[in-house]
């Protein structure tokens, strides 16, 4: 059966990146550029908008000096 909406880890995922940019003091774009990432890619990524693939985890993750699997961890503990 398809889902119809998307699955918590994004919103996971949305929470942490924006969180660790914000972290680092970046807009969107400045981080976008950085690690050369459509800036409206990357934005929809932050608002669960998007699937985002494994390797460009990894590539956000890389940008942010964290390893691939902080941005899967939930913040809220559950």
């Amino acid at each position: 059966m398809k889902r119809v909406h998307p699955g918590h880890l994004r919103s996971v995922i949305a929470t942490n990146i924006r969180t660790l940019r914000n972290a680092r003091g970046l807009s969107q774009q400045a981080f976008a550029l950085e690690i050369e990432m459509d800036r409206t890619y990357l934005g929809g990524v932050e608002r669960g908008e998007r699937n985002v693939s494994l390797d460009n985890i990894e590539r956000i993750a890389e940008g942010l000096g964290v390893e691939p699997w902080m941005l899967l961890r939930n913040p809220g503990g559950s």
